[in-house]
């Protein structure tokens, strides 16, 4: 209290843990359901209103779905409070329309298949109704339009079909005794020898009257259109595509390099960072992903198999072999194993919406840093550390080099990445916070979770519980009561842009949750 009549606000805390539930699947299996490979989801990526959510799976589809309640109810909160509907409405969607991105293909010069799996997928800026996007596969990449065209079809004909002759000339008196011979449709033949003359007969009294075809609009379908083809620009398989904030330019990314490419011109790129060695021996570190900066269109991040992310400012050269800054954390001394380079891989990384903070997923940990301090990360986020003792056996079934994906929320509070028997885990990263929670990709994503200890820096997989999987074997279980089943993984997930709402992929199905 202050002078009496002051109250002094007391410094608010970190936000309470969020409550998720469950909203909506495409794609659910029955029990026992065989699962195809070209059905299993490869890249999940919701547009920036949020409004539309675009999946891509290994058949090289493309599938596309659309935010229902939004348009359904109002836009605006004038509207809602009018009709007396709930504002706290979660956002529910539905399928729009697929089409098929990429088919396999066959590189001859080099003896290579090229699979169809849709590597990444990214959201253009929308224009005039339409929308569009950016797909990859390993090689190529595609940009689509995607737009609603009325279909229109002509109902009412000035003609009595049973008169009609060919294309649909009429047969009249002057010439339906007409012995000559005819084109087919209906034409004289002499009348084209003598160079089109336009001799006319017309019917006693005239023509009474003349009708025009009607032409109608029964019905509206959504098309889908490639409008440009990036191709033969990597010699190494695309991990990552990024639009840029300026909306005309994007980069592609391999092992090696990184492209810069205009959105307009389909024959040209610039390479920008090139890390290939001259000698090929010499190569120590690969490039995992790439990203430009949300707001600052000359910056952008890419990550190494060494663990290490650089951020690069495009003003510096025209190729940029040196970065701005580096970030990379220190490896404890004494802790090195015949593991640590490869689980040491960043597979994924996200700018946060304010461009201040980029987050990195390595195999084990989720890492929070801010460009403003290369020291070392944030926070670091134990993702599922009761593996460790399981990395031989991680090896020997390849599934140490499983590439996991990361997002953020749209308010920066909050982190997500996925793990193995189709769980995913949440993290809050304010200040103070101890969130952390381990969600199933099910109808009931709260089963497994329990009261969590207070640092997600411990390990948080004790609240897992074993459940045999429909479809699958059931999970290995360690001492802990630990779940783990390496055949049933969440590689790929996204946060919705301005609302706490998560759309994951479990092997072909799709589920969104809310909280």
């Amino acid at each position: 209290m202050n002078g009496g009549d002051e109250v002094v606000a007391a410094p608010a805390g970190p936000p309470q843990p969020l409550e998720w539930k469950f909203s909506q699947v495409f794609g659910e299996r029955t029990a026992g359901e065989e699962v195809q490979e070209v059905d299993i989801i490869s890249a999940i990526e919701f547009d920036k209103s949020g409004d539309y959510l675009a999946t891509g799976d290994r058949g090289g589809r493309v599938v596309l779905f659309e935010r229902t309640d939004s348009k359904d109810h109002g836009d605006s909160r004038r509207d809602l409070e009018r009709m007396d509907y709930p504002i706290t409405r979660h956002p529910e969607f539905r399928y729009k329309t697929e089409f098929q991105s990429h088919e396999p293909e066959f590189d001859y010069l080099k003896s290579l298949e090229i699979e169809e799996k849709i590597n990444k997928i990214r959201w253009c800026q929308t224009a005039n109704s339409a929308l569009f996007l950016l797909s990859t596969n390993d090689k190529t990449i595609k940009f689509w339009k995607v737009q609603e065209k009325k279909v229109k079809k002509v109902s009412d004909y000035n003609l009595d079909p049973s008169k009609a002759v060919g294309n649909g000339s009429i047969a009249s008196s002057s010439n339906s005794s007409c012995t000559k011979p005819c084109l087919a449709n209906g034409g004289s033949l002499d009348r084209l020898n003598s160079n089109l003359g336009l001799e006319l007969s017309l019917p006693p009294g005239g023509i009474p009257s003349l009708r025009l075809p009607v032409v109608t609009s029964q019905e509206t379908s959504l098309v889908a259109r490639c409008r440009r083809v990036y191709a033969h620009a990597h010699d190494y398989h695309i991990n990552s595509i990024s639009n840029n904030s300026d909306g005309e330019t994007f980069i592609s990314a391999d092992d090696l390099r990184i492209n810069l490419w205009n959105l307009e011109i389909s024959n040209q790129s610039f390479n920008i960072v090139d890390v290939k060695p001259a000698n090929m021996e010499d190569l120590t570190e690969v490039i995992t992903s790439a990203e430009f900066h949300p707001t600052h269109c000359n910056m952008l991040a890419y990550s190494s198999s060494k663990g290490s992310i650089r951020l690069i400012d495009l003003r510096q050269s025209a190729l940029c072999d040196s970065h701005a800054k580096l970030f990379e954390e220190q490896e404890a001394p004494g802790s090195r194993s015949f593991f640590t380079e490869i689980i040491a891989s960043i597979s994924d990384i996200k700018f946060g919406k304010d461009g201040r903070h980029i987050l990195s997923r390595d195999y084990m940990t989720l890492k929070l840093w801010d460009i403003n301090m290369d020291s070392g990360p944030v926070e670091t986020f134990q993702v599922h550390e009761y593996l460790r003792p399981k990395l031989c056996d991680l090896y020997e079934n390849d599934s140490i080099f499983d590439k996991f994906e990361c997002c953020l929320s749209g308010d920066g509070l909050r982190v997500a990445t996925g793990s193995y028997s189709n769980l995913f885990r949440v993290f809050g990263c304010s200040q103070g916070s101890t969130e952390a929670m381990t969600l199933e990709a099910s109808k009931n994503p709260m089963r497994r979770q329990v009261q969590t200890p207070s640092r997600p820096a411990r390990s948080l997989s004790s609240s897992i519980t074993r459940v045999v999987r429909r479809g699958a074997e059931s999970p290995g279980v360690d001492a802990n009561g630990n779940s783990f089943d390496f055949t049933t993984k969440l590689l790929h997930l996204a946060w919705h842009p301005s609302e706490n709402s998560i759309a994951c992929a479990a092997a072909n199905s799709l589920y969104m949750y809310y909280a």
